[in-house]
């Protein structure tokens, strides 16, 4: 970082890091240490949850403008919003791959449930990339064919 450069954010940032690290250290330290498989489970899943929290409801809206949700339309059907790629899903691979080598198969729930808020994520944000996308093209297309019209209205009405 240059001398005087300051980022925009950098507590979102701490967050950001901190609970991706913390679920990951944490199942890490205490899986070669403590041979409590509760504790290691509630713990990790719980600084997962958070870390999955803080990405789709803070981090992903502050530092690259992506959030996705899910509502309920007025005729009761479920439609996904989305505004507008983590690597922590590769960790978490390598971390079951590690566990089915040491045959600890209860382990690999505790990798699956925080693999699949990381996979949650990474689709929710990249539904995000592919909408905002279609809506600048919506755009584009909205904006060029009103021009169009007000130059095809003014040519007709000179006349």
């Amino acid at each position: 970082m240059a001398e005087g450069e300051n980022y925009a954010n950098p507590l979102t940032c701490f967050f950001h890091v901190l609970f991706k690290g913390a679920a990951i250290a944490f199942y890490v330290l205490f899986s070669l240490f403590v041979n409590s498989f509760v504790i290691i489970f509630v713990v990790t899943v719980f600084l997962a949850a958070l870390d999955f929290w803080v990405v789709k409801n803070v981090s992903g809206r502050i530092l690259v403008g992506l959030r996705w949700w899910n509502e309920i339309s007025e005729q009761g059907d479920s439609v996904w919003k989305f505004e507008a790629l983590d690597q922590e899903a590769v960790v978490w691979v390598a971390l079951g791959i590690v566990a089915l080598i040491k045959l600890n198969i209860d382990y690999l729930l505790v990798v699956g449930v925080c693999l699949a808020l990381g996979i949650a994520n990474i689709v929710g944000f990249t539904k995000c990339r592919k909408d905002a996308k279609k809506q600048v093209q919506n755009f584009a297309s909205r904006t060029i064919a009103s021009h169009v019209q007000s130059t095809i209205q003014s040519a007709f009405s000179v006349v």
